[in-house]
This record gives C-alpha cells, structure tokens and sequence, in this order.
C-alpha cells in the first residue's frame, strides 16, 4: 500500500480537474481517479471522461456502475414518501451524493488508497456529505480538500490548468452541472443571487416537444413498472418518462433552501421524470390509501427528505422509516394518466382495483348507501361535543 496513493472522486469538470493536476504536481500523489454513475452518463459520455482523467495524468481511471444500486436504496424511497424539498426539489443531488460517496470508500480500500479526495468548495453541502460519509465508513483513510482548502475562485482553477497546459471551455466551465437519475442539478454565477433566472442555454435538454401528449404511468407497490403499456424496470421507466418529458422543458425550477452549514443556498435544476412520478404517485396514492396513512407517510417522508438532505443516511431511524413507507404501499397500484404540455403537465386521474372512489359505498356529494340523513344528525351532534363542552365551561362564544 502506497502512503501516497489517493483515490479522486472525478466528473471530469473544472473542479475535479484541477484536483487531478495539484494532487499530481503540488501533493507529487499517485493519483487515481472514478466516477460514481448514477444513473447521469451515457456509455459515450462515460468513455469521454475516462480519457480526459488519463490525459490529465490520473495513473488509472474506474467507472463505477451505481444505477440500479442508487435506485434500490434510496429513490424508490423518495417515490414512497413523495419526497419535494420545500415543497420544490425531489432531492436530486442530495440523495447520490451519499450513494457515491459509500460506492467511493468502497473503491479506495480495494485498490489499497491511504487518502480519497473530492472537489467540493468549503461553502456548499457536498463537502460535508463527502466527508461524512468516508469518515464513517473509512476513519482510516485520510480525506483531502484542494478546492475547499485553498478558497479557490472558478476563474483561479482555470488559470492554474492553463499554465499546466490545459485549456478550459469557459463556457462550460462556468456553469456547474451534476446528472442523474434522479435530476439534473445547476449552479451558476444566475444561482449566487436572489433574483437571476437560469438562461436557457444553462439547462442540458431544450424544448423541442409543443403539441401536447398522454402518457400512462403504471405502477405496482408504489414503483413505476410500466409507461403506455409496457412493462420494463423502474430505472429503465424513469429514464424514459425523463426523455419523453424533458422535451418539454418539463420540471425546471430553482431551489431555495437552508444548508446543512447553515446559510441559504439558491440551486437551479431540471427533474422532469422525478417531478411527474411524484405527483401521479401521491395521486394514486389519494385514492388507494387511507386517511391516516397519507397524515402520517406525509410527516415520515418529509422526515425521511430531510435526513437525506443532511447526510444522515446511517442515522438508524432511517431504517425505520424505510419499512414504514414500504409497507405504506402495498395497495399502491394502478395506472395514472398524465398529459405533457410545454413547461407543465396535467394528472387527469387514475385506474386502480384499490380505488376507494368506489360506488359500491358512496359517491360523494351525490349518493350516500351506507348510511342514512339521521346518522349523519347524530354523528354531528357528538362530533360537536367538545367544543359545546368547551364553550359551555368557558363562555368563548
């Protein structure tokens, strides 16, 4: 094992670039590079990143394969708890930063690492998610910095490559973009204010859908199987309900929200598959769950949101809510139709054998089967019993 052998968490952007770069020339590491695939890259995109980490100098290159691993322990819980961060953001980043981070510790140990390194700045919530997770899972292994440790400015990255012979598309460089399965996050100099919009040309896809389309979302136990009558795994459906959308410029918005270190943080992202899952998911919900059920899976999934935001995804509380929100969904199938329009979609309702629309009971405002006009009477009368009791001790009305 060589004490100075590091393993670099590389995306191949500007950050991770100039970690390469000093580690190799300032630190004089063997430095070793991976990326954590989550579902964001393309087999082309992934080849594209690995020559650019070996052009930088990185002594060996890995791609670590995540998707379905990402899927199974984490999104399909953020489906079950109907997860929007302040009501906006399905937690994109937030929730493959832990997966990669653990996929990375994983990586340092076999390949004999004494130090992992990320390019996280010392103002944003990855550093803490990074370190987090690597001094749990490998205290031994020591964590290093470069971006957070020398303050470095975007524009001081490009001049330190440049001056090692590696030219910047600043173009590129000056937007900040992470991908993956579950959205596509966007930070730039528009994100630092309170009141800049992100230009089209910071988003990845254009719109290049107008005229409106339906899709059919088919859902068993709370998992998306299926789109327009086609059976596949989640994975593939959200893939392919993200490109079917994403060309309407479908699930834009920016996030505003409290850091874990303290301060508010404005992020711009494009989610168009998790915004739309979501919402037919909490509607078939509505009609397959009870009313406790949606009281109490509404406090743990926010819960369960929150925890994930501030990189306590070992707390073992987290566990507990797993269960509870799987158990949640096993009335939770049915298909959902939805209708895609350029920026927005409709939920026009569901089909479900676990309806509780059903007429058999009643139909509301309409027809009532069960019961009868004097059982309602009676129903209010002691309904209302607190309150008389109430007022008649303490005279408020």
């Amino acid at each position: 094992m060589k004490k100075n052998k590091v393993l670099l968490a590389f995306s191949g952007g500007l950050d991770t670039s100039y970690c390469v770069k000093y580690l190799m020339h300032e630190q004089k590491m063997e430095v070793h590079t991976a990326v954590v695939n989550t579902g964001g890259f393309s087999d082309d995109e992934l080849t594209e990143i690995k020559l650019k980490a070996l052009s930088l100098g990185s002594t060996n290159h890995t791609a670590l394969e995540e998707t379905d691993s990402f899927y199974q322990e984490i999104v399909r819980y953020l489906i079950y708890g109907n997860v929007l961060k302040n009501n906006t953001y399905p937690l994109s980043v937030s929730a493959e930063r832990i997966h990669q981070a653990c996929a990375l510790v994983k990586h340092a140990k076999e390949i004999g690492a004494t130090s992992i390194a990320h390019g996280s700045t010392g103002a944003g919530n990855d550093q803490v998610r990074f370190d987090l997770v690597f001094s749990l899972l490998a205290p031994e292994i020591e964590i290093i910095t470069p971006i957070r440790d020398q303050e470095l400015s975007r524009k001081q990255e490009i001049d330190y490559l440049k001056s090692n012979g590696v030219e910047v598309d600043w173009e590129k460089a000056q937007y900040s973009i992470n991908k993956g399965l579950w959205g596509t996050s966007i930070g730039g100099s528009e994100t630092l204010t309170s009141h800049s919009a992100l230009p089209e040309s910071a988003f990845p896809e254009s719109m290049v859908s107008i005229e409106p389309t339906s899709v059919e979302l088919d859902f068993e136990k709370g998992e998306i199987v299926g789109i327009d009558g086609e059976k596949m795994t989640s994975v593939k459906a959200i893939q392919l309900l993200e490109t079917m959308a994403s060309k309407y410029a479908i699930g834009r918005d920016i996030h505003v929200g409290d850091t874990i270190i303290g301060i508010k943080g404005r992020v711009g992202f494009a989610a168009a598959a998790p915004l739309v899952i979501i919402k037919a998911h909490h509607t078939l919900e509505k009609h397959t769950l009870s009313k406790w059920q949606l009281h109490w899976k509404e406090q743990l999934g926010n819960w369960y949101g929150m925890f994930i935001h501030e990189a306590q995804y070992f707390e073992p509380v987290m566990r507990n809510i797993e269960t509870f929100l799987e158990d949640s969904q096993k009335h939770v199938s049915g298909k959902v139709f939805v209708e895609l329009h350029p920026y927005r979609f409709v939920v026009n309702g569901i089909e479900s054998k676990h309806d509780l629309m059903s007429s058999d009971f009643g139909d509301y405002g309409e027809v009532n089967k069960r019961w009868s006009g004097e059982d309602v009477k009676g129903f209010t009368k002691l309904l209302a019993n607190p309150i008389q009791l109430f007022n008649h001790v303490n005279k408020i009305v």
